[in-house]
């Protein structure tokens, strides 16, 4: 097993990453004050895993919370269903919220500790790829709103993060790829010889390999804690983590919460990133194409769905936790491992990416 160290002060907690850590009784009720917990997961993890967890908290006085799962549900309906079963099974401000699944049940479950009583304790153990390395570190939490996307929500930190790598042999492929997209994020931004690894490991990590796999989920975590130990609240460098989000919230949002993957509308809004960043000069085409080939060697889409146009894009990305004052502002690459949030770029670029038919383009093009 590994470990991490998110550093927030007084607040700052661990990340174990390791096979079959889901089991670890000692591990897991160190971060447990009192008797009360509440498992909450949805119903396609649950019979999967909550009996492992439910034998690891021997002694607790546990109550299952069920979700209904896919990013459709994750709504004030379903996060007042989180509340019913902490009331109706009268927890107190002792009790601690465990969230047993992937981004959905993660930011549901920290939303629902950060609100109930006012905060009570909850630790995340991310079953999916993407809430491993992505969703489950660094206190976002939140819900959908028809609007836009995590509009709604808290900084709210876990008391743990526990990473059991055996989870992933049960993810579908697509999910897997999905959970890929955030990790060449963290390459993108800020690690070129991380984009190397990858590129060299691809294979494998589409294999399920335990040993790179337990490598990229250890290489972004330790990135994503070091960004969120700098900027917890995303007042400043903490917002390059939404490389590819603007233009990937606007495709889940028009298309509707669930019907495109979150990783998969990230892919496609990473690949409008490099193209636009490539418009603007500050990188060469060989490099957009590099980093559009490494997401299609995902799995990933990187073609806008053909149902948006223009108007689509801009009316949902006005919508968006990056604009301020009215500007909307984009996070976009000075170089491969070297990322800038501006809203410093001609609007005709924009215009221009937002307007271009991606399926026309020529195989030279990377797309």
């Amino acid at each position: 097993m590994q470990s991490l160290q998110v550093e927030l002060g007084d607040r700052s907690y661990p990340i174990y990453i390791g096979d079959q850590v889901l089991s670890d009784s000692e591990l897991l009720v160190r971060h447990i004050s009192g008797r009360q917990v509440a498992i909450v997961t949805n119903e396609t993890v649950a019979p999967l895993y909550y009996d492992r967890l439910l034998s690891a908290l021997a002694g607790f006085s546990v109550t299952p919370i069920v979700l209904p799962d896919g990013e459709a549900y994750k709504n004030w309906q379903t996060l007042q269903s989180i509340f019913d079963g902490l009331l109706s099974a009268r927890h107190d401000r002792r009790t601690t919220l465990i969230a047993l699944g992937g981004g959905v049940v993660g930011d549901m479950a920290g939303f629902a500790a950060a609100c109930y009583q006012r905060g009570v304790d909850f630790i995340q153990i991310p079953t999916t790829l993407l809430s491993q390395v992505d969703s489950s570190v660094g206190g976002k939490t939140g819900i959908n709103h028809p609007l836009g996307k995590n509009m709604i929500g808290a900084f709210y930190q876990p008391k743990a993060v526990l990473i059991d790598t055996s989870t992933l042999n049960t993810l579908p492929p697509r999910e897997l790829s999905a959970g890929l997209a955030e990790v060449v994020k963290y390459g993108f931004i800020c690690d070129v010889s991380f984009l190397d690894w990858l590129e060299v490991n691809m294979v494998r990590l589409r294999s399920l390999d335990a040993t790179v796999l337990s490598e990229a989920i250890r290489r972004s975590c330790a990135i994503k804690a070091r960004v969120v130990g700098t900027d917890e609240r995303e007042s400043g460098v903490r917002a390059v983590l939404n490389l590819g989000h603007t233009f990937g919230h606007a495709i889940e949002t028009h298309m509707g919460y669930g019907s495109w993957l979150h990783g998969e509308a990230v892919g496609v809004g990473t690949a409008m990133a490099l193209e636009m960043s490539a418009r603007l000069g500050w990188i060469e085409a060989a490099e957009r194409d590099r980093g559009i080939r490494l997401l299609q060697n995902c799995g990933l889409p990187v073609i806008p769905p053909a149902e948006m146009q223009k108007a689509d894009f801009l009316r949902h990305m006005s919508i968006d936790k990056k604009v301020l004052d009215g500007q909307l502002r984009l996070v976009l690459l000075k170089q491969l491992g070297e990322a800038v949030v501006t809203g410093q770029f001609p609007r005709d670029v924009l215009d221009d990416v937002l307007s271009t038919d991606y399926s026309t383009l020529s195989a030279n093009s990377g797309f």
